[in-house]
Parts: structure tokens; sequence; C-alpha cells
């Protein structure tokens, strides 16, 4: 087993939306289960300058599963095509156990990709899955991502998400704008309402163009090559319409879903907004 501490690597640059993960990521640990030495030392790397306290890093499915039964991770990234026990079958075990890790959040991380695959590896216990190759973008905000779903769990289900004056209710899937004591209902479609959604339960913290897609766009069965387009397209109107109805907030704060480096969107940190 290899390790790799934030002493390691070097902080993120400030300014940079992605920076606002090591808040997320501070005093966490990982299991890495891949047999690729560079690109395990690269992910883990990644890991660790983004506020990680700990990577482990394993390149065969018996190693790792022994220490996921033994010792408590805040998520696990899996690799398949492993020495002895492929990372498919090593979570299968885990989460037929009682061990330390069994109910921690999984990322499969494989260079299988194939729909089939996919699927036997979300019905094999796997909390998400990607196919490489894959961006450093991508892949970090997709385990902020499951770090923020295991922190809900804990949450009362449908509990309602503030942002500034922005009261979301996931549950009649309402949002409203609450200003010098009165509310008013922010009137959005159904695919807009999951966009908002999946941004502000985010809570400032970067969503990526595909897992948008992923999320929001549930009705297609595929990725079309023009997705970013289509996102693109929703996200100006989606802008327009949140700028028409709450204009108290100022031309300083519109648009409230901004970009974040090439391929993500964070819906604004208002928690500090006086009015």
């Amino acid at each position: 087993m290899d390790s790799v501490t934030p002493a390691d690597a070097s902080p993120a640059g400030e300014g940079d939306p992605f920076a606002q993960l090591r808040g997320a990521f501070a005093g966490r640990t990982a299991l890495l289960l891949e047999d690729d030495p560079a690109l395990a030392a690269h992910v883990a790397e990644r890991l660790a300058e983004t506020g990680f306290e700990r990577v482990d890093r394993f390149d065969a499915g018996e190693a790792a599963l022994e220490a996921a039964t033994s010792t408590p991770y805040d998520v696990l990234i899996l690799d398949r095509h492993t020495r002895g026990l492929d990372g498919l079958e090593t979570l299968r075990r885990l989460r037929a156990g009682a061990g330390a890790s069994s109910d921690a959040p999984a990322l499969m991380l494989t260079a299988l990709g194939a729909e089939r695959q996919k699927v036997e590896g979300l019905l094999g216990g796997a909390d998400d899955y990607l196919a490489k190759p894959v961006g450093d973008e991508e892949l970090l905000a997709r385990i902020a991502a499951q770090l923020r779903r295991s922190a809900r769990r804990a949450r009362p289900a449908g509990a309602e998400v503030v942002n500034g004056p922005f009261r979301l209710s996931p549950g009649p899937r309402t949002l409203k704008l609450e200003l010098d004591g009165q509310s008013r209902l922010i009137d959005l479609s159904p695919l807009e309402f999951a966009i908002v959604c999946e941004l502000m339960t985010a809570r400032g913290q970067p969503v990526t163009k595909t897992m948008l897609w992923d999320r929001c766009w549930v009705e297609w069965k595929f990725l079309p090559d023009n997705f970013v387009n289509i996102i693109d397209a929703r996200i100006s109107a989606l802008r327009r319409r949140l700028k028409e109805q709450a204009p108290e907030l100022g031309e300083d704060l519109h648009p409230l879903i901004v970009s974040a480096r090439s391929q993500s969107l964070v819906f604004r940190d208002l928690s500090a907004w006086t009015g």
C-alpha cells in the first residue's frame, strides 16, 4: 500500500472555483485501487492537493478489500482490471460484509465503458461509474458529489436548501425568493428546477456538465455529441429567467449560474447577501 498526503503536493490555486473543494475534502480519506502506477500517482496527488488528508493506494483487489474491511474510508475509487480480485468483485464482497467501509460511496474508474459494463458496476454496488480517460475536473467534481450525497443521507429526507434569499424545497419541488418578509415562487419548468436543484445542493461547489446531463436529462438514454450545446442553451435561458424573476439582486449578482473552468457550473453562494 502507498499513501499520499497533502505534504506531497502543492495547494490549489486561489480564485479557482475548484479551490472550494479543499473545504469539502479537508480531512477526508480515500482508498484507490489502480494497477497503473502513473495513473494512481496522478489521482492520489490531485486528491491530496485539493485537501484529502490521506489517499491509500493499492494495485490488487485482495489488499484493497482487507484495508476497506478494517479501515473507514470516506470514498472508494476502484478500477475494474486489477491483479487478483478485480475492482467490481472487491466492491461486491465489501458491500456484502459489515466492514468499516462497507457503506462508503464508491466510484468505478475504468476503461470498461460500455453501457452493459456500466450497468454491471452500478448494480454491483458502485455509486458512480466513470470511463477512462477522464479529466481531473470531472473526477474531482464526481467525488465531491458522492461526499455530498453521503452527508445528505444523514439529514432528514427532503430537507430544504437555503442560499441567501432563496429557499429550495426538494419535496414540493419549489424555489422561493424571500425578501423583506415576503415570499414568492420562482416559476421554473421541471427541467429548470432539476438543474437548479443540482447546482444549489452542491452549495457553491462545481458541477460538471456531464453530471448535469446524467441527472437532469434522464429521459435521454445516451450522451449525444452536442450535449454541451444543449446544456449551454438551457443554462442561457435559465439565467435570463432567474434575472427576470429576481431583479432585486442587482446586476452584480447576475447571472446567478456562473461557469467554473471549462465544463463546470456553479450557483453563486449568496450566504453573505444582505440585500
